[in-house]
């Protein structure tokens, strides 16, 4: 049975009452934490990765907070942007923006004042080129995805999934001052897991997407199609996985780690193929998210052990 969606009217401005009850995490909310966390995570360990020892602290700190800012800069203009879009799905009815209790204006002032914080940090206390690949990756994911992509095309996340990949290059970055090929290499693993980790919450969130106008894989060329290209692309994974091993950025360790995460990515991949089912969709979702922090960590640990 279809989990049943009302849309909440939107609200263009707060009300009195509304300003009054505003408090920190509010604010807190617009810059989605949770997304903005697991992408710092990925950028400390290209930072990690980036040498044979641990960088200096500086770097680690200052490195991380201007990409925090400006991640969550993205996410509040993300809010603003899919305004009306978050009031017809269950999951997003309830943010700051769509519920009217911080205005669009308000929102985009945060955002500004985010963006240019952590703009002055990284140019300051990091380097210019990490700042300047952060900003592109902001107006990447909050200006052609969002405004774009993410209504335009069913494509929308394969193709805007390079701005969401970028953060272990930025931590790279952030320490070597240059781009290298193993710093694109973490890239190009998160821009090969992006199509088949959304597209299994897609397929548990259809009849949602669908009411909301979002032309996802599923809601455009249905379930089957979805789950095909899912496992195509898991198998796209599981190859590109390997390559850190194969240039010789990692040991027998991440190999060992990378095929057994692999592997299991496959086997969920499988039974959706088979089920269809919208259980099995999310599990793979959430499975998706368990794979690539697992992933970069076994490659950490890889790292430390034969540097």
């Amino acid at each position: 049975m279809s989990e049943r969606v009302e849309a909440l009217p939107a609200q263009g401005t707060s009300s009195g009452s509304d300003s009054a009850g505003i408090s920190w995490r509010d604010f807190l909310e617009l810059t989605k934490p949770r997304v903005v966390a697991m992408m710092i995570l990925t950028s400390v360990i290209g930072m990690l990765l980036a040498t044979p020892g641990v960088p200096g602290w500086q770097v680690l700190l200052y490195g991380n907070l201007g990409i925090a800012l400006l991640a969550g800069a993205a996410a509040v203009v993300n809010h603003v942007v899919d305004q009306k879009i978050d009031t017809v799905m269950a999951r997003t009815r309830k943010r700051p923006v769509a519920t009217g209790k911080i205005s669009p204006p308000d929102a985009l002032m945060f955002a500004t004042v985010l963006a240019g914080s952590g703009m002055v940090v990284l140019v300051w206390q990091v380097n210019a080129l990490t700042a300047w690949l952060t900003l592109a990756s902001l107006v990447g994911y909050a200006g052609v995805y969002t405004l774009f992509l993410k209504r335009m095309t069913p494509q929308n996340i394969v193709i805007g999934g390079l701005a969401g990949a970028m953060p272990p290059l930025l931590g790279w970055t952030a320490v070597t001052g240059q781009i290298e090929g193993h710093g694109l290499l973490l890239v190009l693993i998160i821009f090969a897991w992006t199509p088949p980790h959304f597209w299994a919450l897609a397929i548990h969130r259809k009849e949602e997407y669908a009411k909301a106008g979002i032309p996802m894989l599923p809601v455009t060329h249905g379930n089957k199609y979805t789950e095909l290209h899912i496992l195509l692309y898991t198998l796209m994974l599981l190859a590109v996985s390997l390559l850190p091993f194969v240039t010789g950025m990692s040991g027998l360790i991440y190999l060992v780690g990378a095929l057994a995460l692999g592997l299991r990515f496959l086997q969920y991949a499988v039974r959706l193929l088979r089920g269809d089912d919208r259980r099995v969709a999310l599990n793979t979702f959430k499975y998706s998210i368990t794979y690539l922090m697992a992933l970069f960590v076994v490659l950490l640990v890889d790292h430390f052990v034969f540097f």
